[in-house]
C-alpha cells in the first residue's frame, strides 16, 4: 500500500522560497502520475503541478515561472520561488496510477498524504 508523507511547509515572506518534499512508502515507480495539490479555506482543491513518466511537467497557469516540480525514484518535490499571499493554502501530495494526461482533477487521484500547510505574509 503506498503511502504520502508531506513536508517542508511553513510561514515565508512574500518574495521568499520554500521546498515542499513527498516521501511515498510502499512500491511507487514512473508509472504513476504524481501531482501537488492546494487548498485555500473556502476553496475547492486545485492542481499546481504534475509529474509523470514520459510527461513533461505541468503546472497551473498561477505558479508558472516560480514552481518547479521534481522527482526523483518515488519521491516528489515542489521548490517554490517568489511566493505570492495568494499561494497561501495547505499542499497535498498526490499519486495515481496511469499517465497524467488523464488524470486532471483532485477527484481522480486516490492516492493522498496528509498536507502540509504554507502561509506567506506581506
Amino acid at each position: 500500500q503506498v503511502q504520502l508523507v508531506e513536508s517542508g511547509g511553513g510561514s515565508v515572506q512574500e518574495g521568499g522560497s520554500l521546498r515542499l518534499s513527498c516521501a511515498a512508502s510502499g512500491y511507487i515507480n514512473r508509472g504513476y502520475c504524481m501531482a501537488w495539490f492546494r487548498q485555500a479555506p473556502g476553496n475547492e482543491r486545485e492542481v499546481v503541478a504534475k509529474s509523470g513518466g514520459g510527461y513533461a511537467a505541468r503546472y497551473a497557469d498561477a505558479v508558472k515561472g516560480r514552481f518547479t516540480i521534481s522527482r526523483d525514484s518515488a519521491n516528489l518535490y515542489l521548490e517554490m520561488n517568489g511566493l505570492k499571499r495568494e499561494d497561501t493554502a495547505m499542499y497535498y501530495c498526490a499519486a495515481e496510477l496511469g499517465y497524467c494526461a488523464n488524470v486532471r482533477t483532485a477527484g481522480e487521484f486516490r492516492i493522498w498524504g496528509q498536507g502540509t500547510q504554507v502561509t506567506v505574509s506581506s
